[in-house]
């Protein structure tokens, strides 16, 4: 019922609408929670001693060398890579790795090879988001709600049912809106980053030695005297820049400008001086510390403390929760997915969207790995390697779109890409060590999602062609049967959504077979969904006059944006006929899948594809059609 056109994608965007003040305070209650709690775990863990990670002596040269790791790893993945320069490769405002897949990649329905195995790659990356979208909420709350064990050791066997408690809360208020949640989250986060640098700076005084971290050859003196278990610790160190991807992927929400205002004025500055603060204390103690972010704080400052960072760590969870919002919207107008229910939850920005089926989904899985895996140490084993998986993606779709797009020379993509793909194949090597002690999860989540989306593409692909097969074309319709007078035809208006402009719809062909007669006036009505985000208002809709009573519409609409039949349906009004949606009657074709042994997909592949197909949100939902003016017609088709 809707195909996909491409046109040149635009590589910049901005939003307007909302004062910058307003979008700024909402950036930092959206888009920097995942990063901005990092802190509470990320130096604890390269300190910690679990399975798989080496317990380090805190000594000078230890300390100094992982954070110097941690500082440089924010400076090159974060500052550098993607405010700076991914951050410039956004579809109209959109970013994130699908907005960045269709720049690279506009004619995403490509026969080509090669192009269709770079267009899975960027599917993986963009699948394995979701298995980040699950951890983030559990590892993020979980890690907080144990400083309660900082404050009275007996709290300890309460740390569960609270982390499950809050997690419940944060999803049951996703209906409200990023944009809402945004707001009252946003001041709450700018008091935690000034926190962040106040706890950072209080304990760096003490012992400002800690300054040496800045020097990179610190970092590389400790990979040097480590050998292999410093490689392996390189995973603990990514857990300072996990909520990367995030930043990226919520950007359509609030815009470019505020959130690079908020990591350069205030995020950035707030976790360096934090993880320093966190490396002074623990070199003035000259022990390994439990729990080093929580021992920043004097002992009267410790339940406050944790009350702070556990309203972070609920903000944190909402970074990825919208991210995966705006992945899921984007694959199923980009035809990836099945249709589900959106709702627009800002009239003044469209990014700001909320997917019941998603949500839910989502928070049933945290609460499983909350109980499954009962600690963040444990859960810090399964995080990061789906996360440093995505970046290593998003840097090889950037060269693609650097030399696609912008028309960069081969030296000078390279000389910017091939820095940070080195990196984050350090990266993925050393998370790559976690999987059997967890990082086994977001993988298996990952390759799920892709499963569940190349099976939709391409069985929508079949099945189009097997619709194709058996469509009359249009002219042919119109010069042979219409013009001939034969059909009766009757007073009113018929409109007949159809995904083939140049042929006639099943279901018009299906209602003049069993009812033998005709509307005095018909529509064909097509929704193109283009590679863009949104489309001007002016390429909204086309009217043609195809004579005998015939008209087409056709009806264009980004992929982050919701068709609405009845605005498509004013351009008919504006050139001088009546169409109005109520006084008409709407005819769609209901495809029933049959999965076949027929060459097309494994049977199991369609036995898939027609449970997605039978749990596809109705076109009448989807396109918003008047319920009670629609009918539908259906046919059965052998995959």
């Amino acid at each position: 019922m809707s195909e996909t056109n491409h046109p040149q994608a635009e590589a910049c965007g901005t939003h307007k609408t909302s004062s910058p003040w307003v979008l700024l305070v909402g950036a930092l209650g959206v888009v920097f929670g995942d990063i901005g709690t990092s802190p509470l775990y990320a130096f604890k863990e390269c300190f910690g001693s679990h399975d798989g990670h080496p317990r380090l002596i805190p000594n000078e040269g230890n300390v100094l060398g992982i954070l110097s790791l941690i500082v440089w790893t924010l400076l090159v993945i974060v500052a550098l890579k993607y405010v700076t320069f991914v951050m410039r490769a956004n579809n109209k405002g959109e970013g994130g790795i699908m907005a960045l897949l269709s720049l690279a990649f506009p004619n995403m329905d490509t026969t080509r090879k090669t192009e269709w195995i770079l267009i899975c790659v960027g599917l993986v990356g963009a699948s394995l988001l979701f298995g980040d979208g699950v951890i983030t909420p559990a590892i993020s709350v979980l890690s907080a709600v144990e400083g309660l064990k900082q404050v009275n050791p007996n709290l300890e066997h309460y740390i569960i049912p609270i982390t499950m408690c809050i997690l419940v809360s944060l999803f049951a208020v996703q209906r409200f809106g990023t944009g809402k949640v945004g707001v009252v989250f946003g001041p709450v986060t700018a008091l935690w980053f000034l926190v962040l640098a106040g706890l950072g700076i209080s304990n760096l005084l003490v012992h400002p030695a800690v300054l040496h971290a800045f020097n990179p050859l610190m970092g590389v003196e400790f990979l040097k005297d480590h050998g292999f278990n410093g490689f392996a610790l390189m995973g603990s160190v990514f857990l300072a820049v996990t909520g990367a991807e995030a930043l990226y992927a919520d950007m359509g929400h609030f815009g470019l400008r505020p959130i690079r205002q908020g990591w350069f004025w205030l995020v950035l500055p707030a976790l360096l001086l934090n993880y320093l603060g966190q490396g002074a204390l623990v070199l003035e103690h000259g022990t390994s510390i439990d729990n080093p972010f929580f021992e920043l704080a004097p002992d009267w400052a410790q339940l406050p403390l944790v009350i702070l960072a556990t309203a972070a760590t609920v903000i944190a969870s909402q970074a990825l929760i919208s991210g995966t919002y705006s992945i899921t919207m984007q694959a199923i107008q980009l035809g990836y997915l099945p249709r589900m229910q959106i709702e627009h939850t800002s009239d003044s920005e469209h990014g700001q969207i909320y997917l019941p089926a998603i949500n839910w989904t989502l928070m049933l899985a945290c609460l499983w790995l909350v109980v499954t895996f009962r600690t963040s140490t444990n859960l810090a084993a399964a995080y990061g390697i789906a996360v440093s998986l995505t970046m290593l993606v998003t840097t090889l779709l950037f060269y693609f779109v650097t030399t696609k797009l912008w028309k960069w020379p081969l030296w000078k993509s390279l000389l910017i890409t091939l820095p940070f793909a080195l990196v984050e194949i350090v990266f993925v090597a050393a998370n790559g060590l976690k999987f059997f002690d967890g990082g086994w999860f977001p993988l298996a989540v990952g390759g799920v999602i892709f499963t569940l989306m190349t099976t939709w593409k391409r069985g929508r692909s079949i099945l189009g062609a097997k619709l194709r097969e058996s469509t009359l074309p249009l002219a042919d319709f119109l010069s042979s049967d219409v013009s001939s007078g034969r059909i009766s035809r009757v007073q009113g208006t018929a409109i007949f959504l159809s995904g083939n402009p140049g042929g006639t719809p099943l279901a018009l062909l299906h209602n003049l077979k069993h009812n033998k007669v005709l509307h005095q006036k018909v529509i064909i009505l097509n929704i193109i969904t283009e590679v863009a985000p949104s489309v001007e208002p002016e390429r909204r809709a086309t009217f043609e006059d195809l004579g005998h009573g015939f008209y087409r519409v056709v009806g264009r609409y980004g992929y982050m944006e919701d068709p609405d039949v009845r605005d498509v349906l004013k351009v008919g009004c504006d050139t001088g006929f009546t169409c109005d949606p109520m006084q008409s009657t709407f005819f769609l074709s209901r495809e029933t899948v049959v999965p076949s042994a027929i060459p097309g997909m494994a049977l199991w592949r369609e036995h898939l594809f027609a449970a997605m197909a039978r749990n596809a949100l109705p076109a009448t939902a989807f396109f918003r059609l008047p319920p009670n003016r629609v009918i539908e017609l259906g046919i059965q088709v052998e995959l």
